[in-house]
């Protein structure tokens, strides 16, 4: 087998990787892309291809993450993960890892990590690498890894929910909840949020976004139904699709540009969290992208007509 058709074969899993570290779908691109110009260029073949690739897309997130942490902090408003629509690797083994690590309140968590301890978490916990793998990826010592390892699971953890929901329960719930969407209901709206549900968008000061978060089942639910019937009446549009793993919905204005994303973070049988990514720069891998600026002049120049 070919250096390309090795590095092919294995393209899904150092993307999934580097998402993980990065949550970025652009960030991991360029680190796939550095990696494969690094075996490339490698004088001599690896012992394991996978090894080799594995470790050095690693090492390139971890040094790219080191310097995104600090344009997070700078970040104007909510910072959340580029949606990902659909993992390109699957191991039906790890079916349940790989779908959990990818959800945004997930990507959220391992934010709080250190750049390393998130990628021994990652390369360990969700990938199942064995310690000598993740020790030579990162570049520490098995003992150290090890203690990184704890340390990630022990924040991972307390951060986790006590109760998740299954998928089916997940897509049934979410097909009801934009039933109610499409429809305005307020009532069937608020029928699956949680009384705390909270509402929060990242527009990263390009794009409108609420200027805080909006929590509260009662005020969330009026609120959506209030916005989205007057998207509709300029011809915006929503797909249900799954995003980062859970259920969410694709918006598009009248000429089928992305306009944002949403996903819904449902627990115990009810809507927890509605994210929603606005930010033009992290919509680009979705498809072509919207002008929110002149949706919003125009959903706000919309009326309700007269009854």
């Amino acid at each position: 087998m070919s250096r390309i058709e090795e590095f092919q074969k294995l393209r899904p899993l150092l993307f999934s990787i580097a998402y993980r570290i990065l949550g970025s779908v652009s960030e991991a691109e360029d680190a796939v892309q550095e990696t494969w110009l690094r075996f490339e260029a490698s004088p001599t073949q690896p012992a394991s291809a996978k090894a080799f690739l594995s470790a050095t897309v690693t090492r390139i997130s971890i040094d790219v993450l080191r310097s995104a942490r600090v344009q997070r902090e700078e970040y104007v408003g909510p910072w959340f993960p580029e949606p990902l629509l659909a993992d390109p690797y699957e191991d039906p083994e790890r079916s349940a890892e790989l779908a959990d690590s990818v959800s945004m309140a997930a990507l959220l968590l391992l934010e709080r990590l250190s750049p390393l301890e998130r990628a021994v978490f990652v390369l360990r916990e969700v990938f199942d690498f064995g310690f000598p793998e993740v020790a030579s990826a990162v570049g520490r010592s098995e003992a150290a890894c090890r203690q990184l390892a704890v340390r990630a699971r022990r924040h991972m953890n307390a951060g986790r929910p006590r109760f998740e929901a299954g998928r089916h329960e997940r897509e049934e719930l979410a097909t009801r909840f934009f039933d109610a969407l499409r429809e305005g209901d307020v009532a069937g709206l608020q029928e699956h949020l949680a009384a705390d549900v909270s509402m929060v968008g990242d527009g990263g000061g390009k794009a409108p976004q609420l200027a805080k978060a909006v929590i509260g089942a009662e005020n969330v639910a009026r609120l959506l139904a209030s916005i989205f019937p007057r998207m509709a009446r300029i011809d915006v549009t929503f797909e249900p699709h799954e995003v980062n793993g859970q259920p969410g919905a694709i918006f598009r204005d009248r000429d089928g540009k992305v306009l944002h994303t949403l996903v819904l973070d449902v627990l115990d049988g009810q809507i927890q969290t509605i994210r929603a990514v606005i930010n033009p720069d992290k919509l680009g891998h979705v498809g072509p992208v919207a002008d929110a600026w002149a949706i919003d002049r125009e959903v706000r120049q919309a009326r309700r007509p007269t009854e």
